[in-house]
């Protein structure tokens, strides 16, 4: 972490909130559903790939549990009308995981359903360490209840990762990994910049080499340039694997992968949220911050037009 991107995260507390509003407002496609959707046209349009998250987690109400899966049914029916081309990301604790495991099954398993009827595809999302060894649960008892369409997100910061790889290896998991972006124990977690690297590498080479479809979600250039490598010396065509990025973050460095032919999905989050997701996201990954705060002086500078 640099000194610039800790003083920006120690900052973003005191910075007022129609700025952060004015800030996050190329990061989040709008409050609305109606919103989300001329993000993810303009997305295919530019010849990207969309996930939609209905932004909302660590729900203690059920009501508004229900109001989240409702949200990601009618994303679903929306996309089959509009043709566009996205799925959909979906945290346990949104779906009520804080209020009960069987009730976020029963509601994930609805969802899930739903998408299958549309021929869409959910993705488990991977929360921080206390929710891991759940959201696992979750993804092998869907699969066992016969549902492929459904994924799950695995995090290279964690130790376990790799032991966890081979543990789902037997199901060919279409998994998204990343490098995560909670801040967990140092029992768990590695903490050191190139630790993560290499465990990043490692991680999405036995996924390559088990057969799975793999969702590589980073915006850091040389390990951009290993999963290149990785895929190159195991011959995958483009259907094989995906690049995945955050809406607005180096939308250059993602235009120049979809230029060379590879599949982009860019990660759109949406909804009222907006402002808790805004400081989290950007407190607990300090780089993000470093990126989103030089864009935004570029777009303000005469001349400049932000787009690295």
């Amino acid at each position: 972490m640099s000194l610039v991107d800790s003083a920006i995260v120690r900052l973003l507390p005191a910075v007022p909130k129609p700025v952060v509003r004015r800030i996050s407002e190329r990061y989040i496609a709008g409050d609305d559903l109606d919103d989300a959707l001329l993000v993810v046209r303009r997305l295919n349009e530019d010849g990207k790939l969309a996930t939609l998250d209905v932004l909302g987690e660590e729900v203690a109400d059920q009501d508004e549990a229900q109001e989240i899966a409702d949200a990601y049914r009618a994303a679903i029916d929306a996309f089959e009308r509009g043709r566009l081309q996205s799925n959909i990301s979906v945290k346990p604790t949104a779906l009520g995981l804080k209020l009960g495991y069987d009730l976020c099954r029963e509601s994930f398993e609805d969802v899930v359903r739903h998408a299958a009827e549309h021929a869409n595809f959910v993705r488990i999302d991977m929360e921080d360490s206390t929710t891991t060894d759940e959201t696992l649960r979750l993804y092998r008892e869907l699969r066992a209840a016969g549902y492929d369409n459904v994924g799950i997100v695995l995090q290279a910061r964690l130790k376990r990762t790799l032991d966890d790889v081979r543990a789902l290896a037997e199901l060919r998991p279409n998994v998204r990994i990343c490098k995560g972006i909670y801040l967990e124990r140092p029992e768990i977690a590695f903490r050191d910049f190139d630790a993560v690297q290499a465990s990043f590498v490692q991680v999405l080479a036995e996924l390559l080499e088990g057969g799975s479809y793999v969702g590589i979600a980073t915006h850091d250039e040389w390990l951009l340039e290993q999963g290149k490598r990785l895929i190159a010396e195991r011959g995958l065509g483009r259907d094989g694997y995906e690049f995945q990025m955050l809406l607005g973050v180096r939308p250059r460095l993602g235009d120049q992968l979809v230029r060379e032919g590879h599949r982009l999905r860019i990660y759109t989050p949406f909804g009222r949220q907006w402002y808790s997701y805004s400081l989290r996201r950007l407190q607990e990954n300090p780089k993000i911050a470093g990126y989103i705060a030089a864009d935004t002086v570029n777009r303000l500078l005469p001349g400049r037009n932000g787009s690295s």
